[in-house]
């Protein structure tokens, strides 16, 4: 069919709508960074001008929800689509009312509305999308679609209820397979009933896992030790699904910088205040110094990585959703990753969580505390491509320099420091000689917050370090 871009997609964004674009379900399995969601945008507009759907359903995590209402609408719709786009919130105040109510106003534009993913496990938010999905001829997409692959959990089961109720479906995902093959059952169900030939998840189960049966405390459960009949599997998913990862397609540029935006919990925002508070009245009335501010500055960062250095030197955990962010981050990324941290504690936290959620032999570290005579070993095992070893966990203070990790074309900054260099030349880790793909950087961060300052200067290539006086990052706090 005949459509205007209004930016121009690359080979395999083509492909993809041409694949798929009048069907009533598809699933986009593409690596983060091959721009999955300009593909879901141009399929959206492609059916709203043939007069197929009034309305889209955007399900996505919270870290992401604020990109695709921010920045991939604006930049990826076409201008001649007259939109009423929405971002759902949960505190629902009086404006945020009259705002989801221009939703049911009758008339010709597009009617979009973001929700997350979580906002699936309540009442008032499965009330809400099913009003929407109601009152349109409606696309529905789920992003990051591994987050409904749990079987048992409320916000799947609500989804997968609600799907009914739309025309056209989407799920989006850079990794459909996190663990186990077993991850597909639900987020094929979501397009399609018995889309996989089962309407249970247990006879799915039983065609594609070898199962044992264990005994845990005189109680006898069956446990999946294998898989088994994956090349039918395979052949299933290739008439309603496309397969990107980001090493196959080199028409990409060869850096992308991507967000994942971190939503602070009511701890960090109680802390983060008083220290902000705190801070600000010990500067009131003084000339202070770049170096003070910026231990400031730092201190705050701090909160909101998930701790702060107490009085008495020692470092307190606060509940934090930082690092469920780079989890789910993970698990839309084929191959390795290098991950960088500013802090000790971040790089320790991390390897915790790695250890449980992929396995001892999955990581290593680059950072203080590992000992010199690990340190090029580790880059090692990293680099070798039949290595278990999938990821590298350092800080850019001790890793950022001289090494060779081309190994992996994607970065992730858990936190950042103020140095421009040492993030020029931790970034410069991935790109050297070697390099074959394009590389994507993301940062994970805290919107409104000092962590948003850092990222937008060093971005910009400022040196907060040298650049900013004391005066000026007063006004960042």
């Amino acid at each position: 069919m005949k459509y205007k871009f209004k930016t121009k997609p690359y080979e395999h964004q083509l492909k993809a709508l041409e694949m798929s674009w009048s069907k009533s379900y598809f699933a986009y399995f593409m690596e983060m960074g091959t721009g999955k969601s300009k593909v879901l945008l141009d399929n959206i507009a492609m059916l709203y001008d043939q007069g197929k759907i009034n309305g889209a359903l955007i399900i996505a995590p919270k870290g992401v929800i604020g990109t695709w209402y921010k920045q991939e609408i604006p930049t990826h719709l076409p201008d001649h689509i007259e939109n009423e786009t929405i971002l759902w919130q949960a505190n629902i105040t009086k404006g945020q009312s009259q705002k989801l109510g221009r939703l049911f106003k009758v008339g010709e534009e597009l009617h979009v509305l973001i929700m997350n993913v979580e906002a699936f496990s309540t009442q008032k938010g499965v009330a809400f999308a099913s009003k929407f999905l109601m009152s349109h001829n409606t696309l529905m997409a789920v992003d990051e679609s591994t987050t409904i692959k749990n079987p048992g959990a409320k916000r799947t089961k609500n989804i997968c209820n609600l799907s009914s109720r739309a025309r056209y479906k989407r799920i989006l995902t850079g990794s459909p397979v996190t663990k186990s093959p077993l991850d597909l059952f639900k987020q094929c169900e979501f397009l399609e009933t018995e889309l996989l030939g089962h309407v249970s998840y247990y006879t799915f189960r039983t065609r594609y896992a070898v199962m044992k049966t264990a005994n845990f405390g005189g109680r006898s459960v069956q446990i999946v030790v294998g898989y088994r009949n994956l090349e039918e599997l395979s052949e299933k998913l290739k008439p309603f699904s496309y397969r990107v990862l980001k090493d196959d397609c080199l028409d990409l540029p060869a850096k992308t910088y991507m967000k994942r935006i971190v939503k602070l919990t009511p701890e960090q925002e109680k802390v983060y205040k008083q220290m902000k508070h705190l801070a600000l009245a010990e500067m009131e009335g003084k000339v202070m110094s770049t170096a003070t501010v910026l231990t400031q500055l730092m201190r705050l960062q701090q909160i909101n990585c998930g701790h702060f250095t107490a009085d008495d030197g020692t470092i307190k955990p606060i509940k934090n959703n930082r690092i469920k962010e780079l989890l789910d981050t993970l698990e839309e990324i084929h191959g390795k990753v290098v991950i960088w941290a500013h802090y000790q504690y971040d790089v320790e936290t991390i390897v915790e969580h790695l250890k449980e959620e992929y396995g001892d032999n999955s990581f290593v570290t680059y950072y203080g505390k590992t000992p010199m005579s690990e340190r090029q070993d580790n880059i090692q095992k990293f680099q070798d491509p039949d290595s278990p070893v999938r990821f590298l966990v350092g800080t850019t203070q001790t890793g950022g320099y001289g090494i060779t990790l081309t190994a992996a074309s994607t970065m992730i900054y858990y936190s950042n420091g103020y140095d421009l260099e040492k993030r020029q030349q931790s970034e410069a880790r991935i790109d050297r000689i070697g390099q074959k793909f394009p590389m994507t950087y993301i940062d994970l961060m805290v919107e409104d917050t000092v962590d948003e300052r850092i990222v937008k200067a060093l971005r910009k290539k400022v040196n907060i370090a040298t650049k900013i006086m004391g005066e000026e990052l007063k006004a960042w706090i």
